[in-house]
């Protein structure tokens, strides 16, 4: 088990993914966050990390509301 944390924002694409990986890579527990939970869930199973990979959709467009 690993100490090493992180929460990543747009986790189903580009970037984020790819940081998702890398920490995923090196061990870390990774919350995935995004829009899209198919993208989230492709990128948890794309890591062969599932274990360590969490996919959570949120979306923060409303907060003025």
């Amino acid at each position: 088990m690993t100490n090493k944390v992180a929460l990543v924002t747009g986790a189903g694409t580009g970037i984020g993914k790819a940081a998702a990986l890398a920490m995923l890579k090196d061990g870390y527990r990774v919350a995935l966050v995004g829009r899209r939970k198919e993208l989230l869930d492709k990128t948890a199973a794309d890591s062969g990390a599932k274990d360590r990979a969490m996919p959570l959709r949120a979306t923060l467009h409303n907060l003025r509301k």
